[in-house]
Parts: structure tokens; sequence; C-alpha cells
């Protein structure tokens, strides 16, 4: 904990770049356990999603399911230690993989949501776009029969309810010209936005280094910035429990709670 505390403090200018095991005591659980290891049913790809009616079904009836677990989840202590990381300047710039929304909820601002937000959702034809919440009341408005459903949540809020026929499940389209409507977030097999990616290796490209925080970075879209870091031979720190793609290059590696180890930093920076 020291030599991670000592590298926190000796610079001014950090990038977070965090993961499911932030929101993970907020009652959203990870995508992998602590090997590493997928740990859930595979999603719904997005070519499956833009081209199977079935594929559309099956994300719907899950995520109308899991959808009332990501409304009642709410930010946790380690959410509300990067806002104040934020706000003392420590904390340069603040990138997510997540797609709950719960770090601008605590109240982070300028965040970068690497793959997007479920909280709205477009028409992936002519861009129309509602919130999530009046996807919600219409599915159960057309569905009453899956109304009720509950199943075990996941980060993107999915659940697993496949062992349910949802081949009656009625799914929504746009009302402006009846295109396919998905939630603002990227999807398996979609890639993030080059945009987004720019922005984010420019921010990288200003701060004194790297903290990844929860996340076991077996995507490259979080990868990515432990690379760029070594490239740039900016120190990379990691606070995740467990095992992480870039263990191998960091430059500080600690386990344990994500929130005490933040809550630590701001300890250490008498605060």
């Amino acid at each position: 904990m020291q030599s991670a505390l000592s590298l926190l403090t000796d610079h001014k200018a950090w990038l977070v770049l965090t993961g499911a095991g932030v929101s993970a005591e907020s009652g959203v659980p990870t995508y992998r356990n602590s090997a590493g290891v997928w740990q859930r049913k595979q999603p719904v790809t997005h070519q499956d999603f833009m081209t199977q009616h079935s594929a559309r079904q099956r994300f719907w009836s899950r995520n109308m399911a899991g959808w009332r677990f990501m409304t009642d989840a709410q930010p946790n202590s380690a959410h509300q230690a990067l806002v104040r990381l934020q706000q003392l300047g420590v904390v340069s710039c603040l990138v997510t993989q997540n797609v709950d929304g719960l770090h601008q909820r605590a109240g982070s601002r300028a965040v970068i949501d690497l793959h997007g937000r479920v909280d709205k959702v477009s028409c992936m034809a002519c861009g129309f776009q509602q919130p999530r919440a009046a996807i919600q009341s219409w599915l159960e408005r057309k569905n009453p029969e899956y109304a009720l459903l509950v199943g075990s949540i996941a980060p993107d809020g999915d659940a697993d309810i496949d062992h349910l026929d949802y081949s009656s499940m009625q799914v929504p389209s746009c009302q402006n010209c009846g295109g396919i409507m998905k939630p603002n977030a990227v999807f398996y097999g979609d890639s993030v936005p080059k945009e987004r990616v720019l922005k984010a290796e420019q921010q990288l490209q200003k701060a004194d280094g790297l903290v990844v925080v929860g996340s076991s970075l077996m995507t490259y879209s979080g990868y990515r910035f432990c690379l760029w870091a070594q490239q740039q031979g900016k120190p990379i720190l990691i606070l995740n429990e467990g095992k992480t793609r870039a263990d191998a290059i960091a430059t500080v590696k600690i386990g344990g709670s994500c929130a005490t180890v933040l809550w630590c930093w701001l300890s250490a920076l008498g605060d």
C-alpha cells in the first residue's frame, strides 16, 4: 500500500480508468472472476442484435428484467472518492468502461464513457433518442407476462433468464421511422467510436500517469491505455482484486477494496 500511495502523491495529474470493480459495491457484479475468467453467459453481440429479430427479443427480455437493478443501484464510496480526487485536481480525467452512469450520479464531471451509457436508447436508422426509462414503460405494457421476471443482474443491465421462452416478446422500434432501437452502449463485437478513443488518448498524453481501478483489462479497449502509458514512459498503477492483463507492465499493482485505496489516497493528500 505504501509504495502505491508514494507513487500517487508524487504525481499531480492522473488519468483514471475504471471498470466493473468500481460498481461492485453498488450491487452491480463484474463480468470476470479474480482470475480474469468470464463468469456469465455471453451477451448478445452487435451483429446479432442488428440482424436477428430473435436476438433482439432475447436482449430486451433480459434487459427488461435487469433494468430494475440498474435503476436501484446507487454510487458507492469509490465513486465518491473519485469525485473528491477530481475536485482536488489530482485526477485530471476520468475514463470509465462502465455503462451504468454511476460516476455522473455521484457528482463526477467530464467523464469519458468509453463504452457508452445504457440510460438512453437511439434509433439505428434515423438517430432519434429517448430515455431508457420510457422504453421500460413500453416493454412492461406490451409484455405483461415478462414484467415481473427477476434474473441475476449483469454490469450492462442484462439478466440471466435464458431458460424462459421469449419467442413472443415484443421489442421496441423507433416511433419516427420504425427502425431498430438500441441502448447507447458499445455491444460485444462492436468498436468504440474513433473520436471517443482519440479524446481519451489525448487526455492520457496530458496526464502524468495512469491509474486503473477495478478492471481486469481483458478487453483491448481498456488494455490499450496501459500500452499507451508504457509507450509514453508514464507510471501505471493498478488497483484491482485479482489478475489483470497488464500486471506484467504495471509500475505498482495492489489488490483489495478499490474504495479503501482511493480513500487512503485522499488521506495521504491531507484531505
